[in-house]
């Protein structure tokens, strides 16, 4: 019997804000300098980008 090829399931990863794991395929991503970091959505992308923003004032 030969060895059936089986459905590729996607990584997943956790969202940097809400921590929400999600399919890596679907995530949004931002590069930074030595890693990237995933999000869920939009939204979420968001408000690290504030975060950021107040963190770096």
């Amino acid at each position: 019997m030969k060895d059936r090829p089986r459905p590729h399931q996607d990584h997943l990863v956790a969202c940097q804000v809400c921590l929400r794991e999600v399919p890596k395929s679907e995530a949004a991503n931002a590069e930074a300098d030595d890693y990237v970091l995933y999000f869920c959505g939009v939204d979420c992308h968001q408000a690290w980008r504030e975060q950021e923003d107040e963190a770096n004032k």
